[in-house]
């Protein structure tokens, strides 16, 4: 499966990795998946590693649906991070949908993981 996550409880940081190309399913199963980890915390903040992804297989609509899904709560900070610039785009339309939704959270992309670490108030990726 091209997406996996880790939660690091002492950083108060669930780090989501996707690669290759990423499905509906493969969000879906995220989505489903971390509210039932006991580590998960609605606090929590989100690093989106997407620097390895090559596409999303996902309508505007699905996306659209997505984004506006609510997982973390309203104070939490996602931070996308993206090295090609149709991914970067695709995280930015993440970005604007979140905003349009009733209660949306803090989400921000990035070309730069430093940058999006610091935004994030953590100055490394946790191990």
């Amino acid at each position: 499966m091209p997406a996996s996550y880790v939660i690091h409880k002492e950083q108060r940081l669930a780090v989501i990795t996707f690669s290759g190309c990423v499905t509906v399913d493969d969000i879906q199963t995220l989505i489903d998946q971390g509210p039932k980890d006991p580590d998960f915390d609605p606090q929590l903040n989100e690093l989106v590693d997407l620097r390895n992804v090559t596409e999303f297989a996902l309508s505007s609509d699905e996306a659209r649906t997505f984004a506006r899904r609510k997982v973390y709560s309203a104070e939490s900070r996602r931070a996308f991070v993206a090295s090609a610039p149709h991914i970067f785009g695709f995280g930015r339309m993440w970005e604007a949908y979140n905003e349009l939704s009733d209660n949306p959270t803090a989400i921000r992309v990035f070309y730069d993981l430093p940058a999006a670490l610091k935004w994030l108030g953590l100055n490394d990726l946790p191990r």
